[in-house]
């Protein structure tokens, strides 16, 4: 039992926490990672998948509809944040001695560890 609320506690505070980066880019636009995208070659309609990654995929997350699933799109989503912005803040430390890339990492890793892991018992559709 203990395992399955350990599940879903990863599964909400991944969800939860991810869904405001998604709803701050819904109200306020993706400009900059259109830029980003273009950037580096690739179109530009590929920058609405941070929608998927951040919106979509959080709220399943949450509710426990195919979770390793979902939690592999916010890998993906974050792999592909860490490749747009150039790897930028892999060595760095900030201002208050915080890796830069801690916040990234944690989705990321958070979320593999979700897929490897599943929902857990209290979800709408278990994998």
């Amino acid at each position: 039992m203990s395992s399955n609320i350990g599940k879903l506690l990863l599964r909400l505070m991944l969800g939860g926490l991810l869904l405001f980066h998604g709803l701050y880019k819904l109200q306020h636009g993706i400009g900059s990672i259109k830029s980003m995208v273009v950037g580096h070659g690739l179109p530009e309609v590929l920058a609405y998948g941070v929608y998927v990654g951040e919106i979509l995929a959080p709220l399943l997350l949450i509710l426990g509809v195919y979770s390793r699933v979902w939690a592999g799109v916010i890998v993906l989503n974050m792999l592909m944040a860490v490749w747009l912005t150039n790897f930028k803040g892999m060595l760095g430390l900030g201002a208050f001695g915080a890796w830069e890339m801690e916040t990234t990492m944690f989705y990321l890793l958070t979320a593999l560890a979700i897929t490897l892991l599943g929902s857990g018992k209290y979800a709408i559709r278990r994998d």
